[in-house]
């Protein structure tokens, strides 16, 4: 049976970021109980001043700081029900022009912050009654696009641990699943929307002629939050762009 989100104990990391601000707010919105991390204090609090969402400082990239996340969250609601990690990068470069800090950088932030945070959760939940996880990839995993080899591959590894793991866990009630979106209209993307012939650009890519909006994405967590029959999958929210030729 689908889970209710309200009354549900939601670890957030990337909470003020432009996918994960939305999602803290409609989550709250519908009853859930949020714990949101992120680096910066002072969007924190104004962010939990908004949705009344718990606050906590801390970054994906420290391992121990992903442990005290959960440690606290755990404290604090009382246990965990699931985990979303909204946090990612963009790079969009030929891989011959990409330099071995950005390349280590762009892995650290997408694949390891994933790999850190599933070690994590799922060593919580599989001592509790289980629980769901989800991460980000990105349609430019599903599809070839120029200039995106990095990027590609980090989130093509995400997919990967997505599957493995919800393989993993699935015994012991842990569900892990994944969210691919094509371009959204958040802070991270400003580069690309803020430039009217990249934003036409990309318009055109998407089958459906728009770019995202951060509520397109949250739409698509929520289902896999409510969702209990569901684990192992990325699903794709990215306008057509990875599947359908635009005409």
């Amino acid at each position: 049976m689908p889970q209710s989100i309200s009354g549900m104990r939601v670890l957030v990391f990337g909470a003020t970021g432009g996918i994960g601000a939305q999602l803290t707010r409609e989550l709250t919105q519908a009853g859930a109980h949020v714990f949101g991390v992120a680096r910066r204090q002072d969007e924190l609090e104004a962010l939990s001043n908004e949705t009344g969402m718990v606050a906590h400082v801390g970054d994906v990239l420290d391992a121990d700081q992903v442990k005290e996340a959960f440690s606290a969250a755990t404290s604090s609601l009382g246990g965990i029900d699931s985990v979303v990690l909204a946090v990612g990068s963009i790079l969009l470069r030929p891989v011959h022009l990409v330099k071995d800090a950005d390349f280590d950088q762009t892995i650290a932030i997408n694949l390891g912050a994933a790999f850190r945070v599933v070690r994590t959760a799922c060593k919580l939940m599989m001592r509790a009654d289980g629980g769901s996880i989800i991460l980000f990839s990105t349609a430019a995993a599903q599809i070839g696009l120029p200039n995106h080899e990095v990027i590609a591959a980090a989130k093509a590894g995400i997919e990967g641990l997505v599957r493995s793991a919800a393989a993993t866990y699935a015994g012991r009630g842990v569900r892990v699943n994944c969210v691919a979106p094509g371009l959204v209209r958040t802070p991270l993307a400003e580069p690309i929307t803020r430039n009217p012939s990249s934003l036409e650009a990309s318009r055109g890519m998407h089958a459906l002629g728009r770019i995202g909006e951060p509520d397109d994405v949250t739409h698509a967590v929520r289902f896999l939050l409510e969702s209990t029959w569901t684990t192992g999958q990325t699903l794709v929210v990215d306008g057509g762009l990875s599947g359908i030729k635009s005409a």
